[in-house]
């Protein structure tokens, strides 16, 4: 069966009117998500499995995806949790030697949406015209005034607590890591020079691995966590620092992880935040976040590390920020070159800082690797 036989109609109504017809290659169904555009050249599984991306649809502007297929390593959970993927053409017939499968076969087995032959560009200009947007995308409903009513009724980004769902609901220790840019899992994990425990609000794999590579033990721990039981832990010395991770959707509705964030930053307990952590520390010391105009998505962002001087190409994934007031309290260490929004902060009374970018990369750069390393230092201090 040929490409043009496999793919199906599909309609498009985003929240400022446009109304578009493409293809579809994924899986069947209606769907309602925001949309957001994502400038990295490559790494579309690790994107459409990272956990950050849940509730929303993924515009790719690279014009061709689907050429190197799919394979379980390059998973960074373990499932797909974006919307959908909306690319200018899929290209079926993959190529590479680690391929296991095709994204069309992921996307179906992931009950996730795949859109193509549609203009990337156009999609991509608008969204940085008028910012990101809620949408609406089916294989089932062809009437725009239908669509629209469906996207009407339907909750916002913002209105879902999308943490409660992409959080593990059990705690578990990680020992895989990386060497060489190679992962592998230790027959027995060597002994680490400290133990922490991470927050899971949607943590990619590769931030695990990373933290494992830094000679940190880790636990991993749901989101619905017990501040007092973290303090009690710290101060017993069970552990000795929490990393909070990444995760998709609005901080500012995670009222109660806030609370109990608090509770580790009144006990002086050392803490390292990535994306979702970082917006998440800034909220539990009183300054809210803001939304961006379409947010930053892709493995292109110059970040100037304000301590060195120098300029690091960075993966991002955000579409909220801190605000610029936080200097009150905290050390601004990164500020990104595109916008100069805040990117990474040390907080001046207690063991704590914090980053906007995403230092384990996958897809991206590895320039900010470092930053792991100097985790391990501030809670071996």
């Amino acid at each position: 069966m040929s490409m043009q036989e496999l793919k199906q109609k599909a309609w498009i109504y985003l929240e400022n009117g446009t109304f578009l017809e493409a293809n579809s290659f994924g899986a069947n169904g209606t769907v309602v998500g925001e949309i957001v555009f994502n400038v990295s050249m490559s790494g579309y599984q690790e994107i459409m499995s990272d956990p950050s991306y849940a509730g929303q649809f993924v515009t790719f502007t690279a014009p061709e995806i689907g050429n190197v297929g799919v394979n379980a390593e390059d998973m960074e959970s373990s499932a797909a949790h974006a919307k959908g993927m909306i690319v200018r053409k899929y290209q079926e017939r993959y190529s590479n030697f680690r391929a296991e499968g095709s994204l069309a076969d992921f996307l179906k087995e992931q009950n996730v949406m795949g859109i193509c032959d549609i203009d990337t560009r156009y999609i991509t200009k608008m969204l940085r015209t008028e910012g990101a947007m809620m949408m609406i995308a089916s294989t089932e409903v062809s009437d725009k005034a239908e669509l629209k009513k469906i996207l009407e009724t339907s909750p916002r980004i913002e209105d879902v607590n999308y943490i409660e769902q992409v959080s593990t609901k059990v705690s578990y220790k990680h020992t895989q890591s990386v060497y060489n840019d190679r992962e592998f899992k230790y027959d027995e994990a060597p002994t680490p020079q400290a133990n922490i425990v991470v927050l899971d609000f949607g943590v990619k794999t590769n931030i695990l691995n990373e933290l494992v590579a830094a000679n940190i033990g880790v636990e991993v721990i749901p989101s619905s966590f017990d501040g007092d039981e973290l303090v009690r832990r710290y101060n017993a010395k069970e552990i000795d620092g929490v990393f909070l991770s990444n995760g998709p959707g609005d901080p500012l509705v995670l009222k109660n992880e806030q609370r109990e964030i608090k509770k580790l930053i009144d006990a002086k307990v050392p803490m390292f935040g990535i994306c979702l952590g970082h917006q998440l520390l800034s909220i539990a010391h009183g300054y809210d976040t803001y939304k961006l105009k379409f947010g930053h998505h892709g493995g292109n962002q110059p970040v100037k590390n304000i301590k060195t001087g120098l300029v690091e190409i960075t993966a991002q994934n955000h579409n909220y920020n801190v605000p610029e007031n936080i200097t009150e309290v905290a050390e601004v260490t990164h500020v990104n070159l595109f916008d100069n929004t805040i990117e990474g902060l040390k907080y001046n009374d207690a063991p704590i800082f914090s980053v906007q970018h995403h230092p384990e990369s996958s897809p991206g750069p590895k320039e900010s690797r470092y930053i792991f390393n100097e985790f391990l230092s501030l809670i071996k201090r």
